[in-house]
């Protein structure tokens, strides 16, 4: 089983990519957010409760979000591998993830990081407001702050995957089959 952390900044072209190497090597893509969103529209426990806390404005627990994980993985048992998106974003998380993944008998086979210079993910964001209608994606500071708390709060998760050799960084500038080839070449 292939089980891939795909991770850089916003902007960086996870979405994208994950696309296509869900399409090329028939993985099952791990989004928190989808996660989220489809357990509180199956009126699950877990998503019951995410759902309580994200209308008072509240982070969702690692905890619930390891759970409703553990019943994405359990439910796709046959699955070829995952890619997770968005998850983990803090040490915490990652170690949560391991024991998870141990407990199945499974593992992180690697975390890959799309790497891009910070005015390039601005210039991209920017331009993908345009056409996504996030206001998240318009505003400049608001970028700009987003990749700050990605610096300081989400990139230290390379050097948990580096102790573990698990890391490897590539260059997420290119077309998308330069990106795609890359990504291909580090995942083996």
């Amino acid at each position: 089983m292939q089980n891939i952390v795909l991770f850089g900044p916003p902007g960086a072209g996870k979405g994208t990519q994950s696309k296509m190497l869900i399409k090329e090597r028939n993985l099952i893509h791990l989004s928190t957010g989808d996660l989220l969103r489809s357990e509180k529209e199956a009126g699950t426990e877990l998503g019951l409760k995410a759902k309580v806390l994200m209308d008072q404005g509240k982070l969702v627990p690692d905890e619930v979000v390891i759970g409703m994980i553990r019943n994405k993985l359990e439910s796709n048992k046959d699955a070829n591998g995952f890619i997770f998106d968005g998850f983990p974003r803090t040490e915490k998380q990652a170690e949560a993830l391991d024991q998870l993944l141990e407990e199945l008998n499974t593992s992180i086979s690697g975390m890959i990081a799309l790497e891009a210079e910070d005015e390039e993910l601005i210039k991209r964001l920017l331009e993908r407001g345009k056409d996504s209608g996030r206001a998240d994606d318009q505003n400049r500071e608001v970028i700009e702050n987003r990749l700050k708390v990605y610096q300081n709060e989400t990139a230290v998760l390379k050097s948990y995957y580096q102790k573990q050799n698990k890391f490897t960084s590539i260059n997420g500038l290119g077309s998308l089959d330069e990106v795609f080839n890359r990504l291909n070449a580090a995942i083996g």
